[in-house]
């Protein structure tokens, strides 16, 4: 696959970021350009530089696609990772509007913020784990749209990995280790999906260390006060007509939300 010239990347970001604004992204996709997964993460790059330029404000990071069968489905050996923004961060009891998400689809996860910058020189699963200030259970929004040929890596990158925001829940200070909690998936009084037996912190903190040596490789380094989703264990489940959603963990809380 032939690498994207200079004007062919600052050319479909910008599109990116409009149709983004638009409320219908990927919509390049429906083209059928071919971008390779080096070409879509200079993409989000670019539409990254061009959120900050017009005043947004990073406030950390998503890491996606930690199954090994959603990486294989996609085109990736690896997890994916996305941009979180000031702008796109609810807090529980929030009411939103389907009419400003394309499709949107929500996952239970859990996340943290760091208690200082991270040295990927240093990094190791003891080093993150004391690195984490709080942690949350909260519910990840996407615009779940593939408008490309499968594989659909490259579009997931290029579009953020279609991160569309995080409802966050209660604050939780740093558990002792082998907490173990379930969590689950609510919409309308219904789970749409579940998970038990998950321990604190193995199974959040697992490819931490991939993302810091990965944002590393471009020079973007994990702050103090970072959010970072730490991977939800399944794939975005539609809402469609569904309007209330809920997460609930045992040990760190529940986050309830509304979509009119």
């Amino acid at each position: 696959m032939n690498k994207l010239s200079s004007k062919e990347l600052d050319l479909y970001s910008n599109q990116i970021l409009e149709d983004y604004d638009a409320k219908k992204p990927s919509q390049i996709f429906k083209n059928k350009v071919k971008v390779s997964n080096e070409d879509a993460l200079l993409i989000q790059n670019k539409v990254t530089e061009l959120r900050v330029s017009r005043g947004e404000e990073i406030i950390g990071y998503k890491i996606g696609c930690i199954s090994k069968d959603t990486q294989k489905n996609m085109g990736f050996t690896h997890p994916a990772s996305g941009y979180l923004w000031k702008s796109e961060l609810h807090q529980t009891d929030v009411e939103l509007n389907k009419k400003d998400y394309s499709n949107p689809a929500m996952e239970a996860e859990f996340g943290i913020t760091l208690n200082r910058d991270i040295n990927p020189d240093l990094v190791s699963f003891d080093y993150i784990l004391e690195s984490v200030q709080s942690i949350y259970a909260l519910i990840e929004i996407h615009n779940l749209v593939f408008n490309g040929d499968p594989p659909n890596g490259a579009e997931l990158l290029a579009n953020n990995a279609i991160h569309a925001g995080v409802i966050l829940g209660p604050e939780n200070m740093v558990p002792n280790n082998n907490e173990i909690t379930d969590l689950k998936l609510v919409y309308n009084n219904e789970v749409v999906d579940k998970w038990i037996d998950k321990k604190w912190p193995f199974d959040m903190l697992g490819d931490v260390e991939w993302l810091v040596k990965d944002k590393a490789k471009t020079n973007n380094i994990l702050k103090k006060n970072d959010l970072i989703l730490t991977g939800a264990y399944g794939f975005p489940v539609p809402i469609k007509e569904k309007k209330y959603i809920e997460v609930m963990s045992s040990a760190f809380g529940n986050i309830k939300s509304t979509f009119i």
